[in-house]
């Protein structure tokens, strides 16, 4: 098999290659967290009020996993575990004001690394790319059982060179995967 022509090796390859140059241009905006704790911002950002075993669906790790990271975030001050009024056992996640602005700076770092990402591609090749891979993740969403759990990615702002406001909405999935 040639895996320069293998799509799953390609996806997979680039996304891994996309969460390290993350980690590089997040390192120069001293973001003060690590990839990991910036994808749980950005879910939590867009799912306020989920519980943690929500949570860690929506990430795909282990709930033990996530309550550790939760723990060292909620000592940070980044997030905060409130009681659940409809289970006395659960507790829900929310956003600090301290979490708040940062959350900004990662979607900075995020599209920077996005348009470095596309540098070779010209805007049209950019929207082409991600209504493809929007197509792709349509066709493999419809053949993976929908689980209720599941909510996309919070969306980044708009970048220096937007690409066109359709293509971002498609890609919100894809660009969390790409950080992970």
């Amino acid at each position: 098999m040639d895996l320069d022509r293998s799509f799953g090796f390609l996806v997979n390859d680039v996304a891994r290659l996309f969460g390290r140059r993350f980690d590089q241009n997040g390192r120069g905006r001293r973001l003060g967290l690590t990839r990991a704790q910036c994808r749980t911002l950005g879910y939590l950002a867009r799912n306020e009020g989920i519980n943690q075993a929500g949570l860690a669906d929506l990430l795909e790790i282990r709930p033990m996993t996530l309550v550790r990271q939760i723990d060292r975030m909620e000592d940070a001050g980044w997030i905060e575990r409130r009681a659940d009024p409809a289970d006395r056992r659960a507790r829900r996640l929310y956003l600090t004001a301290k979490a708040r602005p940062v959350l900004g700076r990662i979607w900075n770092v995020a599209n920077e690394t996005r348009d470095e990402a596309l540098a070779r591609l010209t805007p049209q090749e950019s929207d082409q790319l991600i209504d493809l891979l929007h197509r792709v993740h349509s066709t493999l969403s419809e053949r993976v059982p929908a689980d209720p759990g599941k909510i996309r990615a919070a969306p980044p702002p708009r970048a220096a060179r937007p690409p066109s406001r359709q293509a971002e909405e498609r890609a919100l999935p894809l660009v969390a995967e790409a950080a992970r």
